[in-house]
Order: C-alpha cells, then structure tokens, then sequence
C-alpha cells in the first residue's frame, strides 16, 4: 500500500524553462573567465556542489577561481551570487496549476509527501515561500543531507524521516542524476514525470520507467487504485 510519495524539485514541481529558454540566466562575465573554459571548471564541481562539500556559491567561485590562478574580487562574487539567486528564484514565482492539485489530492488522501533534490543553497532560497513548502511533510536538499541521488543513503534517509518502508513508498521525478535508478535501487517504485520535458527527448531518452505525461495520472494510476 503506497504510503508516501517523494518528488524531485527541478522539471519536476518546477522548471527553468519556457518555450525552449530559460526563464531567467545570470552572467559570470565580470569574472574574466571564458563561458566554456567556467563550464568545464563548473562540471567538475558537480558532486562538491550537490553534496555541500562546497557551503555556498562565493566558496565554489574562488576555488575555481584560485584553480585558474585568477584575481578574487570579493565585491563581484557577491554580486554574481546575487543574481544568481533572483534568477532560481524565478522557476518559483508561477506553480503550475496541475503541480498543485495534485499535490492537495495526495493531501486529501492522508498520502505523505516528501521532496527529495539535488541542490546547492542559493538554488532553493525562495522555497519556503513558494505554494509548494506547506504540501510537504519533509524535504531533503541534498546540501544539506551531504549526499545526493542517486546515492541509496538520500533515499533510506527519506523513508525514515517519514517512517515508511521503501515498498510503501513511490519516487517522481525527471530523471536527472540518475535519480529513478537510485530509487528502484532501493525498492521505491519510480515513475519518470514527462510533462515538463519536450516530447522528442522522452522519446530520444526513453529512461526504461513507467511515464507520467501529467502529475495526476500517478494518482489515476496507482494510489486511486489501491484506495
């Protein structure tokens, strides 16, 4: 019996894009470092970022910063960081609609909900005072949790937080990081959510898990069934 369900955040409940662009980009242009050779730099960083080795996005700019041997301006981290900040603020502002009914029927249905994403600080600084927060019964940032999908410890640290058991449990998500794997890895049922993405790349990238086109099939789907 499905006790809990635990959502990505990112092209999941959220997204950064509409009509193919990003809703909102910040430039790090005033660090003199070329997009591309910062790209590289940024990827490297990924684990550090998402697991809170780096505590905020100023200490992930001075190490790359002091990697490539260039000057630390602490005036145009801050501000970098700034505008970094608005522009993850933006995915925030409008919840789709749908997002939000199903996350009340779940509610209705004494279904537990839980989040689960990958994240660094300044990535989730207006989620406290988004729609989305009073859904939640626990939320785990993976910053903060100091590990991240598809890392089995994020998602057993999820299912004790809310006191259920892996095959009570169901994980949605867009299938970044790995992150339907590391799911099923552990026993929570996984179903890969569709609808933010364009319908050439579900297609392109067919991740091998039962898909959702729309939030509230999980429930048509699965938890309507069993109830």
């Amino acid at each position: 019996m499905i006790k809990a369900v635990f959502f990505d955040l990112y092209e999941t409940l959220i997204t950064e894009w509409a009509n193919g662009e990003r809703k909102a980009t910040h430039s790090i242009e005033q660090l003199g470092i070329p997009e591309d050779v910062f790209k590289e730099e940024w990827n490297i960083r990924v684990e550090k970022r998402m697991d809170g080795t780096f505590e905020s996005y100023q200490c992930v700019l001075i190490d790359i910063l002091q990697t490539l041997k260039m000057p630390i301006d602490d005036h145009v981290l801050t501000l970098i960081e700034s505008e970094r900040i608005k522009a993850k603020a933006i995915a925030f502002e409008n919840i789709e609609k749908h997002i939000i009914d199903t996350l009340s029927h779940l509610k209705k249905m004494s279904i537990k909900i839980g989040l689960i994403s990958n994240c660094t600080p300044e990535e989730i600084t207006a989620w406290e005072s988004s729609k989305l927060a009073d859904f939640f019964d626990d939320v785990i940032f993976s910053f903060q949790a100091k590990c991240a999908k598809p890392s089995p410890e994020i998602y057993l640290t999820a299912c004790r937080n809310l006191k259920v058991e892996p095959k009570d449990a169901i994980f949605v998500g867009d299938g970044g990081s790995n992150e339907l794997e590391g799911a099923s890895r552990v026993g929570i049922k996984a179903y890969h959510a569709t609808w933010f993405q364009p319908e050439w790349l579900v297609k392109e990238k067919n991740l091998g898990f039962p898909q959702l086109k729309h939030p509230m099939e999980l429930i048509e789907k699965e938890i309507s069934y069993e109830k």
